[in-house]
């Protein structure tokens, strides 16, 4: 009984963004744990590479969840493949970093489609497949910049926020359902999206700065949390969101 709180053997799970970074970590931890996985990314060739590693493990769809038909896609793939859904990773997301004045429309709606748009109607779409787990669990990916102003840009941090927000309230209004859903955010972690600006010394030193731990974090600390949450050792939390941060959130003032 201990061993299975520990593991997620024989659990369905959708993981978005699931080719790079803290979504291809997340596969690889969730098939670690047993659990069968579908990795969605808009490009082909990041999930033959992936699935070469797993093949027996892993399912894959290349679809982008920005757009409605992307998101169809997932939603349809599941109710054949499956019939049943007991975990959904909301983790595409995107960037332009920029001064507020300076976006345009077409860059606010794209930031919003693929971080906030995207996870909300998959959150509908697999409500049903999720209700008949009757331990579903969601886990959305956010950031820091929902809770605290960092310099990634107003839209991102916007849509991180409203996906804290989110969590809070699918967690009290989904409870009777049997789903539980819960948030993680990051700090900078080494990842493809975050590799352009921590390259540039200045900027990783005043990282590095804020951050009580001293480094810059690994997609591999951010998925063990996604995992945790997910598992039935987990099951009477909901509604959280977690910084993975090195404690840069509750810093204050750390004169090293």
């Amino acid at each position: 009984m201990t061993q299975n709180r520990w593991q997620l053997t024989g659990k369905k799970a959708v993981v978005t963004g699931g080719s790079k970074g803290i979504g291809e970590a997340t596969v690889k931890e969730f098939i670690d744990l047993g659990a069968e996985v579908l990795a969605v990314a808009r490009k082909q060739e990041d999930l033959r590479r992936l699935q070469e590693q797993y093949p027996k493990q892993l399912d894959t769809l290349s679809a982008d969840v920005s757009k409605e038909e992307g998101r169809a896609a997932v939603a349809d793939w599941v109710q054949q493949e499956w019939g049943v859904l007991d975990i959904l990773v909301n983790n595409a997301g995107t960037n332009i970093r920029k001064p507020t004045a300076e976006y345009s429309s077409e860059e606010y709606i794209f930031i919003m489609q693929t971080n906030l748009q995207s996870a909300f109607d998959l959150n509908r779409l697999m409500y049903p497949l999720l209700q008949k787990s009757e331990q579903g669990n969601i886990v959305h990916v956010t950031s820091v910049a929902g809770l605290v102003h960092v310099r990634t840009g107003s839209i991102y941090g916007m849509t991180k926020a409203a996906l804290n927000q989110l969590t809070r309230n699918l967690a009290a209004e989904w409870a009777k359902d049997g789903i539980r859903v819960n948030a993680v955010a990051p700090w900078y972690i080494s990842t493809p999206l975050a590799e352009a600006v921590l390259q540039n010394e200045e900027f990783y030193n005043n990282v590095i700065g804020r951050t009580p731990m001293r480094q810059v974090g690994k997609p591999e600390d951010v998925s063990g949390a996604i995992a945790f949450l997910c598992l039935p050792a987990a099951a009477y939390i909901t509604g959280q969101t977690i910084a993975v941060d090195g404690g840069f959130t509750v810093n204050g003032f750390h004169p090293l």
